[in-house]
């Protein structure tokens, strides 16, 4: 449950669902993750993106074989120690995994709230504690309820009540939507989509899928230089090598990108070249 829910940070299921298959195979238990290099996380994090929730994801699975037995805590509390995990994360994992009643409020969640109680079409940009405190008063009291309640919210949001076109005509409180009540006001604001081409991000995207098709650590000159015209062609790296060097990035955006991996711990040097943490 843990790795599922840091996994779809940002991240659609169907994206998810074959590296989380795939990881439950490799590392069926927590102290499994734990036993590997750091390095390995994040290469088999594949292509999920923001891959420092693979770096979060070792750093708790150690934590959960040093500090609790090799067993995912069960309470809010616990869950929120261990490294990487907010408080979202926390709520998920006490309340889907061991039944607890915690307040859950994800993106589903947070516009259902939004049309159906306060009648505005979207949610804030950004989560307000005015939010959390209507999420908390709407959670039934038992906790076998508060469960059900969370996961129907956000199957809601998912399925029916979405962001761009909701299916109003299928939605089974369709009669107490505030917002229907009160004619479907347009959203206060647009929302944005992050870009993507030609961004530090995908430089950065491109050096990491280097790195995790490397072996051996990779000779910085061969993130500027074609290793055509180095008059050689590297073993294993020759197709994301490619692929990096057909963005044409700037010298400095592609400084940039090593500078930010190693700062952040997704790479770090080693015998003159740059690889995977160890």
């Amino acid at each position: 449950m843990l790795v599922s829910e840091v996994m779809l940070q940002q991240t659609p299921v169907v994206r998810v669902l074959p590296v989380w298959e795939e990881w439950l195979r490799r590392w069926p238990e927590p102290a499994d993750l734990a036993g590997e290099p750091a390095g390995e996380a994040v290469r088999s994090w594949g292509r999920l993106g923001y891959p420092r929730r693979a770096l979060r994801l070792h750093a708790a699975a150690v934590a959960i074989r040093d500090s609790h037995g090799g067993a995912v805590p069960d309470t809010h509390t616990e869950l929120l120690d261990l490294p990487g995990v907010g408080s979202y994360t926390a709520a998920a994992v006490a309340a889907f995994a061991y039944g607890r009643r915690e307040t859950v409020v994800d993106t589903n969640i947070r516009r259902v709230h939004a049309r159906l109680v306060t009648g505005s079409a979207l949610p804030a940009q950004a989560l307000t504690a005015a939010e959390m405190r209507l999420a908390a008063s709407l959670l039934p009291d038992r906790p076998d309820a508060s469960v059900r309640w969370n996961a129907a919210v956000m199957e809601l949001g998912a399925l029916v009540c979405t962001a761009r076109t909701p299916k109003c005509g299928q939605c089974p409180v369709r009669e107490s939507c505030a917002w229907l009540a009160a004619g479907e006001p347009a959203p206060t604001y647009t929302p944005k989509g992050q870009a993507w081409h030609g961004t530090d991000r995908q430089v950065r995207g491109a050096v990491m899928a280097v790195l995790r098709a490397a072996e051996e650590p990779v000779a910085p000159v061969l993130f500027h230089q074609a290793p055509a015209d180095l008059g050689f062609e590297p073993q294993g790296i020759g197709i994301p090598l490619a692929a990096l060097h057909r963005l044409n990035a700037a010298p400095e955006q592609l400084e940039r990108a090593l500078a930010g991996l190693l700062g952040d711990g997704l790479a770090e040097l080693h015998q003159g070249g740059f690889r995977l943490p160890g």
